[in-house]
């Protein structure tokens, strides 16, 4: 059963996920609309081709952000790990889906990253790695996201199983399976141009 307040946690973690950081910093500085530029989404990696590295790199850590405070805000308000996974998920949602922006967002790497940095910071680390190695050989940093992303819900099981156990691992590991899902789709774009061999290099 979804309590009063559970629904109020939920709606502020996608509130809160869905500011639009990238769109609002690119539309200060330049007065342009990020979503006309490049790959069309709001997120750190386009903001740095459209405004330079340093918005880039304020977008990632406000994106970033918005997932640490909606878990967090979850977890110190209602406690309840399932609430806690919902809240992720919608953080994330609304970053992708952002209801100021028509729906239409970013990719949900940095708003990830915020959310399991507070959930499993291990299994993000070594997610962070891969990602890191994929890029760095490759140049391609949407191939570096959407590996690390499926990747996640695999260290989550490893560092719940042999480095943090976990009472109930259920919540953990739905949160992950359904931000891998929706940073894939979301990616969908990209793979569609990674098959073709278009896909922009850094």
């Amino acid at each position: 059963m979804i309590y009063t307040m559970d629904k109020i946690i939920l709606v502020v973690a996608y509130l809160i996920g869905s500011i639009p950081f990238g769109y609002l910093i690119v539309r200060k500085k330049m007065g342009a609309d990020i979503r006309q530029t490049g790959s069309g989404g709001t997120g750190a990696t386009n903001v740095s081709r459209r405004a330079g590295k340093a918005a880039g790199v304020l977008t990632l850590l406000l994106d970033a952000a918005k997932g640490c405070a909606a878990v967090v805000i979850a977890r110190v308000v209602s406690g309840d790990d399932w609430v806690i996974a919902a809240a992720a998920i919608a953080a994330l949602v609304g970053h992708i889906f952002p209801v100021w922006l028509g729906f239409r967002g970013g990719k949900g790497v940095a708003t990830g990253v915020g959310i399991f940095l507070v959930l499993a910071p291990i299994a993000l680390l070594c997610a962070g790695v891969i990602f890191i190695a994929i890029v760095v050989s490759t140049r391609y940093v949407s191939l570096g996201s959407i590996t690390a992303a499926v990747l996640i819900p695999v260290f989550v099981w490893l560092q719940s199983v042999f480095v943090e156990p976990v009472f109930d691992l259920r919540p953990l590991l739905t949160a992950a399976i359904a931000g891998a899902a929706l940073i894939v789709f979301a990616h969908r774009g990209n793979i569609k141009r990674l098959a073709s061999r278009t896909e922009s290099q850094i």
